[in-house]
Formats: structure tokens, sequence, C-alpha cells
């Protein structure tokens, strides 16, 4: 069992449309599928109320709430393990997500 955070706590920022579409912005490190990046990414810099922005940008985009991590599971799989994902793990399954 790890006891490192699960989910890093946000504080004052500010994330209006702009922002959260900056986050449907850039490539994967090499070896991860870029969806699963852009997804994994999102949820670990912004609020729930954002990530569900950003999950419906991302969907708008013709994205894959779908795409595995290296190890083959979604980032629903993962962010239902997580103490504090409860929220963004609903969101993920409202959008059509699987684990």
């Amino acid at each position: 069992m790890s006891l490192k955070k699960d989910k890093q706590k946000v504080l004052g920022e500010m994330f209006d449309d702009e922002r959260i579409a900056g986050f449907l912005i850039g490539d994967a490190p090499e070896g991860m599928n870029r969806d699963f990046y852009l997804l994994e990414r999102a949820y670990r810099s912004m609020k729930a109320e954002n990530f569900e922005t950003f999950v419906r940008l991302f969907q708008a985009q013709s994205l894959d709430l779908n795409s595995p991590a290296p190890d083959g599971r979604t980032l629903l799989a993962r962010i239902e393990e997580h103490r504090q994902g409860a929220e963004y793990a609903a969101i993920l399954r409202t959008a059509g997500g699987r684990a």
C-alpha cells in the first residue's frame, strides 16, 4: 500500500474555459497513450468542477475516455482506488467511462 497522496489539493488556481481547453494540448511521453495522458494530467491538476468541463471538451474532440495507460487500465479504473477520487470517477462514469 502506498503512503503517497492520491490527489494533490489545488488551491487558489483559476480555471476558465480557455485554461481548461489548454489541457487538450500536448504530447504524451513515449509509450503512453496521448488521450490517457491528457485525461490524467487534467485529473491531477483540476478541481472536480473544472475536470467535468474538461471531460466535455475532451469528448467534443472525439478523444477516448477509455484509453488505456501503459498497464492497460483506464483512468477510471485507477481513480476508483483513490480515496478522494469518487467525484472524478462519477464524472467519468456519467460521460461513458469504463473501469
